[in-house]
């Protein structure tokens, strides 16, 4: 007898059911609109598929998956060179190069399923975990052995999802907090923030805005991003690459594609010294939410002008104006955030590997790979 719960998996959004976007409305990044963009220019080494959940006819659950190919990035990070470096790239490359993503490794926050109020967070998760090993025996026939399977980002209150049985076998870990700026109620403008900061954090904000002068700030649209689309490039991989650990680098197209299938849901702020670009800075409106996205800058400038903290205070800046409730700052970077306002947020994720011999050591991997941030946290408010 059919179960009424099912799942369906497509290859691309013109696949999906036409009433997809009625539950992708409150999460952008599960929308057909990005999920467009990111069929024209998801990372080379990246293949993304679409889950559905059924009950019988009924859409009543949309999912994200990403099969990531380690092989294929020619940096995992520059930033780095030391032994402990080499060893975690060896592993990488050697035991769990092909990974697979339920969610979207892109970004920082649950951004891998909604559900329906008629599906059970329990019956849903059991629906992807179904999924997600069918998606592992296609890839196997492919002939990509899955390594790791991954499910990413949740909140530590989520207990109906952190406490599903389907997770019993796999391996719940913490990395980096996700850097969260909550706007305050009563701010209406820049004025109430610096306000409300301390006289130190307000010198820090002056003495920022000082250094960048001469900087024109400008709002691109899509033939500008396509114009410019060479030197955005450059200072993308520039900052990218001195990251301490990368699993993909964006396609030349990205941003371009970005802002063709989200519009006015999609900011790209150019930096310009001089009719030069220098440096700029992605937003993407999530509802109530403004997440931070991508960036990129030149070394020079950003020394000389504080490029990426005028970046910050410009993001929190728009994001009052515009009324926002709050700002995913997301991953790294986590002091100079904290010094705008953000505060971290631990969010946990699960891991299984498919060799059992691994997996039961894969707690003990994962924390000697992991790169080790030590930072201090700030508070720039009164």
């Amino acid at each position: 007898m059919k179960q009424p719960y099912h799942y369906k998996i497509y290859s691309s959004v013109a696949e999906l059911p036409s009433t997809w976007d009625e539950l992708s409305v409150s999460n952008i990044f599960l929308s057909a609109d990005y999920l467009k963009a990111m069929d024209h220019s998801a990372p080379k080494n990246m293949i993304c598929h679409y889950i559905g959940l059924f009950k019988d006819t009924k859409l009543i659950g949309i999912a994200l998956s990403q099969f990531l190919d380690l092989n294929l990035v020619d940096s995992f990070g520059e930033r780095d060179n030391c032994i402990k470096t080499s060893v975690r790239n060896f592993v990488f490359r050697n035991f769990t190069s092909h990974v697979l993503f339920m969610g979207n490794n892109m970004l920082t926050g649950q951004n891998a399923f909604v559900f329906s109020e008629e599906l059970k967070p329990n019956e849903g998760i059991h629906l992807l975990h179904n999924a997600a090993r069918e998606l592992k025996n296609r890839f196997k026939k492919q002939g990509k052995k899955i390594h790791l399977t991954t499910f990413k980002d949740f909140f530590t209150n989520e207990k109906h999802i952190l406490e599903a049985p389907e997770f019993g076998s796999f391996y719940k870990f913490s990395t980096q907090p996700n850097m969260i700026f909550s706007i305050a109620e009563n701010w209406k403008s820049e004025d109430d923030y610096v306000s409300a900061l301390s006289k130190k954090y307000r010198d820090q904000y002056k003495r920022a805005h000082k250094k960048l002068n001469g900087v024109e700030k400008r709002k691109m649209s899509l033939i500008e991003i396509e114009q410019h689309n060479t030197t955005i490039n450059f200072l993308y991989r520039n900052v990218a690459k001195n990251a301490p650990f990368n699993t993909f680098f964006l396609a030349e197209n990205h941003f371009y594609e970005l802002k063709k299938h989200l519009g006015h849901n999609f900011l790209f702020y150019g930096y310009f010294l001089e009719d030069k670009l220098i440096g700029f800075n992605t937003l993407i409106k999530n509802g109530s939410t403004i997440d931070t996205y991508f960036l990129g800058y030149d070394d020079e400038h950003q020394r000389e002008m504080m490029v990426y903290l005028n970046m910050l205070y410009d993001m929190v800046k728009y994001s009052i104006k515009k009324q926002f409730k709050e700002i995913i700052f997301a991953r790294t970077a986590l002091e100079i955030k904290s010094s705008v306002g953000a505060k971290p947020v631990e969010m946990v994720g699960f891991m299984q590997h498919s060799n059992p011999l691994i997996n039961r050591y894969v707690g003990k991997i994962f924390k000697s790979l992991e790169p080790e941030t030590i930072w201090q946290e700030r508070n720039p408010f009164k």
